[in-house]
């Protein structure tokens, strides 16, 4: 697959979140986008999966613009700011209503998923119960569970152990070699260069090739 960002800028309550943006995100790679909070790591992911309008320019996917020809790209897996769920439901109740939606994960894949990240699925425990890096994991497992052809993460190491740390970072290497596309933000330089084999900055907006 392949996103074309192009001349794409954003502007909200008068200022110039995003600047004149143009680059391309191709399937088989991993790209990582590293800067400080507020610098605009966040409203491109959202630019990119579709969920805001760029104030100029467009994004493309495998030919077709968003807002235009599709309003999201086709199977997606995504995780923008902190993970949000049903408060009074358990993780896997949440995780399942998210499956009966498009009805492509089994309850047996979820289970599965949330041992591998060291979840309980049979817990009554519900997820307003839960600790920051319990619902990162339920967030990254809502976000691959559907096995998509392309991986949006925003700061996925946000609060998880060194061992869910290293669970995920082979995960996702493993998924570049599966030939999907990963584009991932943080703040910390070395979660990008531990698995990233294209690098962004971003800076006051602007995005910069790094490597």
């Amino acid at each position: 697959m392949n996103i074309k960002v192009e001349a794409l800028s954003k502007k909200i309550n008068g200022a110039m979140v995003l600047k004149d943006i143009s680059c391309e995100f191709v399937s088989g790679n991993i790209y990582g986008i590293v800067g400080k909070n507020g610098s605009g790591k966040t409203m491109l992911l959202r630019e990119i999966a579709g969920l805001i309008r760029p104030t100029k320019g467009s994004i493309s996917v495998d030919g077709k613009t968003l807002h235009h020809d599709i309003s999201f790209p086709p199977n997606l897996g995504l995780i923008i700011e902190k993970p949000d769920f049903l408060n009074y439901l358990t993780g896997f109740e949440n995780l399942k209503m998210l499956a009966e939606i498009r009805h492509r994960v089994a309850d047996d894949k979820i289970k599965t998923l949330m041992t591998k990240f060291s979840l309980e699925p049979n817990s009554k425990q519900t997820v307003k119960k839960y600790s920051l890096g319990m619902k990162q994991k339920i967030g990254i497992i809502q976000a691959i569970m559907e096995n998509p052809d392309i991986l949006i993460l925003d700061e996925p190491f946000n609060a998880l152990d060194e061992d869910t740390v290293l669970l995920v970072r082979n995960l996702l290497l493993q998924y570049r070699k599966d030939g999907k596309l990963i584009v991932i933000t943080s703040h910390h330089r070395e979660d990008i260069d531990a698995i990233c084999n294209h690098i962004y900055r971003m800076e006051e907006g602007q995005l910069i090739a790094a490597n």
